[in-house]
Order: structure tokens, then sequence, then C-alpha cells
């Protein structure tokens, strides 16, 4: 898309829009454009960012959603035509489009709206061939799935499908590529209890400023159904050039409660000292929250009904 056509492609698509870097992803080159008289500045910027971060300004326009959940199907197709889904997951609790928690199953979705879109997903892959791991990543409003994009990686969120399916993701990676092909058939597959995933964050919990530094104590959790995933050990140095993400905690429990209850004791033995982690915002925040205990929660409510100066700090200092 150019600043030429771009009126044109926004009379067709309409009020609110959403302006994305055809190269990029995790919320860079990203605009949500409300007015017309808006269009043209909002373009470039993101076409600016976009170039910035991807070394690619192209960038594309699609419908802007009011309220919707990212929901997201993981598959392994083996190259020939072969493919299987590890059901779905609720990637919603997002910051400036990072996600910060996931879970699953996607709660709340009907058999007969999953059904359908977890089938297409093979589908799909089964058409083009696709080889390897990948995620289809969807918006999901009033029961409709809205396609973004497909990632053709593993993604960070994957042990949330590992705990409730069993399946090494990875492992399944390895062995397509070594050419083994698909170890299990679409009617082996079940879902198991629920599984929740927190990203731990070198940053203040309050303020979102990244906290680089040395670790000096390290303490994870263990026992049935609780997983830590990281590099970090007493001495590591978390530098200032990457992303903040120094964790993930991974708990699964019997039902979504157990698996709630599970990650909120297991954030309470998690010790990361030396550094300013997220730890009380997942624990303290989201956790203690009864709207997301209760369902899941749209794209915006972190940011929109949670991460309000006030809020945040009366819970995490109260």
């Amino acid at each position: 898309m150019t600043l030429h056509n771009a009126e044109e492609q926004a009379r067709n698509i309409g009020f609110p829009l959403l302006i994305k870097a055809a190269s990029g992803g995790g919320g860079r080159g990203m605009r949500v454009v409300e007015r017309f008289d808006e269009l043209i500045g909002q373009v470039q910027a993101a076409k600016q960012e976009a170039e910035l971060w991807f070394g690619d300004d192209t960038v594309y326009m699609e419908r802007y959603l009011q309220n919707p959940r990212h929901v997201e199907v993981q598959v392994l197709g083996d190259g020939n035509g072969n493919a299987i889904h590890l059901y779905d997951r609720d990637c919603s609790l997002q910051r400036r489009h990072q996600k910060v928690l996931e879970e699953a199953p996607a709660p709340d979705i009907p058999d007969d709206v999953r059904e359908p879109i977890l089938k297409a997903c093979v589908k799909a892959c089964e058409l083009v061939k696709y080889r390897g791991a990948g995620t289809f990543e969807f918006l999901f409003e009033n029961n409709e799935f809205f396609f973004i994009e497909m990632n053709t990686r593993v993604q960070v969120e994957h042990p949330v499908t590992e705990m409730i399916t069993g399946i090494d993701v990875v492992v399944e990676q390895l062995k397509i590529a070594a050419g083994y092909g698909l170890s299990y058939r679409q009617s082996e597959i079940e879902i198991q209890g629920h599984a929740i995933e927190c990203r731990i964050n070198a940053e203040d919990a309050a303020t979102f400023v990244p906290c680089p530094g040395t670790i000096s104590q390290l303490f994870t959790p263990s026992g049935s159904g609780i997983r830590f995933d990281s590099h970090l050990y007493p001495g590591y140095e978390i530098p200032t050039y990457y992303d903040s993400l120094i964790g993930k905690l991974i708990c699964h429990g019997q039902t979504r409660q157990q698996a709630i209850a599970k990650t909120v004791h297991a954030l309470d033995e998690l010790i990361i000292e030396g550094i300013k982690t997220n730890i009380p915002l997942h624990r303290d925040v989201i956790l203690a929250d009864e709207n997301f205990t209760r369902e899941a929660q749209n794209i915006h409510y972190l940011e929109r009904e949670l991460l309000t100066a006030n809020k945040v700090k009366k819970r995490l200092v109260g």
C-alpha cells in the first residue's frame, strides 16, 4: 500500500481501521486510525516505524475490531500434505500489542464455532503442504474468527499447548525436519485440563520501565504441573539490548480455576532478586482480578481496565 492508494483502500474498509507492517509483528509499525483526516499522517508514521524495525516500509490496512480476543491455533505439518492441529490458546492479555499472559485451551468458545476453524487451519496446511510447526492467529469477536496471520515458527506461548496435549512441539518440529513425519494422528490428540503461562519480564511492575541488572538470587517453583522455562542463574547479567522477557512460568490444572490457583501459588514461590520483575503484576493484579478469573477478556482489557496508574499502584502497594 502506498500513500497514493491509501485513501481509496480506507474508504473501502471503513473506519476505524488498522495499519500494520507487512514484514513485522510485536506491535511495531501498527496504528489505529479512527477518522479520515488522520489517515495519511498515521500511514506515514507506520511506514517509518516499519522501515526502522524491519527494513521494509510496506504496510497494509485491515478492519479494526472493537473488542476482540486473540486466539491462536497450533498446527504441525509434514510437508507432504498431512497436518494436524493441537487445539487453540488465548493470548488476549496484552500490553502495547505484546502478550503478557496466555492460556490453553481458549476459554468460552462454543464447540460448534471452534471445530470448523480447527479443521480450516488443518486444511490450509494440507493444501500448501506446510512443513514444521506453525500458528494461525485470529481475532475472535461475537463468535466469529478473523484471520490475522500465520507464524511459521515455534512461539513463546507454545508450552501451554504442550501442557494440555502432552506433545512436545519442539521435538515434533525436529522430527519433521529430520524426515520422520508426523508422530500422531488427529484422533490421538485430546485436551487434558487447562494451562496458563505468565511471561516474566525484567521490568518494573507498575511503570513497565525495563530493569537490566545482575541476578543475585534465584529460586524457581517445582512440582506436578509446574514448569519454569528460563536461561537465568545467580550471577547472570541481564543486558540492555534485548527484549525484557527473562522466563516463562507455566502451570497446569484439571480446570481453569485450578490452573489459576496453582499459578498464584507458584508466583509466590518464584524468587528473582537483584532486579525488578513483573511477578507482582501477574500475581496481584491479573490473577487477582475477578473479571479475568471468571471468564476470558478482550485484547484491550489489560491496558484499559487494569493498567491504569491508580489500579496498578493500589493493588501493588495496597
